[in-house]
């Protein structure tokens, strides 16, 4: 088992340390916290060890887990890597592209493991499709959740939209072309709502939208394809694929049958495959393990977490240039 650490023991912290210590890939040693009042109380409640010597919990792991307010991160992935330790960290992966560069080069330099924390890539609805998104042309996001005043120390691109720019990143082989965008701060200091519109060389185009001041949550994404359509809810965690295909001369009653302006006949049917049930943190915090014991890449790297980053600042670069 490999022995791991938590740094931050927040709200998302609080849950990592407990996946982390139902893991049967894991041996949580313990966790750090900024606030000894704080991390004492979590040591009482529920039985974690606190270290009050951050260094002395890096030296004690093999892996450490950065759950820590963004403007840390940093900080304490260089401070991790530099101990010689395999690096799980928090989206986005650091306040700066050059930041999240410096935290690369020195996992490269000392032959070490990251991985950055996207958990939709792991959502079960995601996971479920990803491999039949093929070539799509255009993509449309929304995400969409209620007023919390955790997270609005950064843009609603870092603290929302960052999600569903990654997984578009994991699908479209090509690269960013043009980033353009709108924000609004309506309750916030920096924008509560985005759009953002990205095309990439190929010709495709995203069109993203992100809000956390809606009086219901929605995190949906569409993805139009050569003779497809595909849905993904990762909210419920539901699927819709409709595909297209040259329509068959024998045909059913119930058969879908579209004609198009040339009279090219075509059948639509739904191609929805089975969706496997998962907790996406746990499923991504093991399949870091796998990653270190086997020396295979990670399923987001830090170089995908640093893509991510930087199309997400280009979007927020827009807000102010407007």
């Amino acid at each position: 088992m490999l022995k791991a650490g938590v740094l931050g023991a927040g709200h998302l912290g609080r849950i990592h340390l407990r996946l982390l210590n139902e893991s049967e890939r894991y041996e949580l040693v313990g966790f750090y916290d900024a606030d000894p009042q704080h991390a004492k109380q979590i040591e009482k409640e529920y039985g974690y060890t606190y270290f009050s010597d951050v260094d002395k919990l890096i030296a004690a792991c093999d892996m450490i887990d950065v759950v820590t307010p963004t403007s840390y991160h940093h900080e304490s992935g260089v401070k991790v890597l530099d101990a010689g330790k395999h690096l799980f960290i928090e989206k986005p992966i650091t306040v700066t592209v050059e930041e999240a560069q410096e935290l690369i080069s020195l996992s490269r330099k000392r032959n070490l493991k990251g991985q950055v924390g996207q958990v939709e890539r792991f959502n079960p609805a995601f996971k479920a499709v990803s491999s039949r998104i093929d070539q799509p042309m255009f993509i449309e996001t929304h995400r969409l959740a209620e007023f919390n005043p955790r997270g609005t120390d950064v843009s609603v691109v870092l603290d929302l939209m960052i999600h569903d720019i990654d997984a578009i990143l994991s699908v479209v082989d090509s690269k960013v072309k043009h980033v353009s965008s709108s924000g609004v701060a309506v309750i916030s200091n920096t924008p509560d709502i985005a759009n953002a519109r990205i095309e990439f060389e190929n010709g495709c185009v995203a069109n993203l939208t992100a809000s956390r001041i809606s009086l219901k949550k929605m995190r949906k994404a569409r993805f139009f394809q050569r003779d497809a359509y595909i849905s993904v809810d990762f909210l419920t965690k539901a699927v819709e694929v409709v595909r297209m295909k040259d329509a068959p001369e024998d045909r059913g009653d119930f058969d879908m049958i579209l004609k198009n302006a040339e009279g090219v006949e075509k059948q639509i049917y739904f191609d929805n495959p089975k969706i496997e049930e998962n907790n996406a943190i746990l499923d991504e915090l093991e399949t870091f393990a796998d990653a270190i014991e086997n020396d295979t890449e990670p399923v987001v790297s830090l170089e995908d977490g640093t893509a991510a980053l930087d199309v997400a600042l280009q979007i927020i670069k827009n807000f102010k240039e407007l």
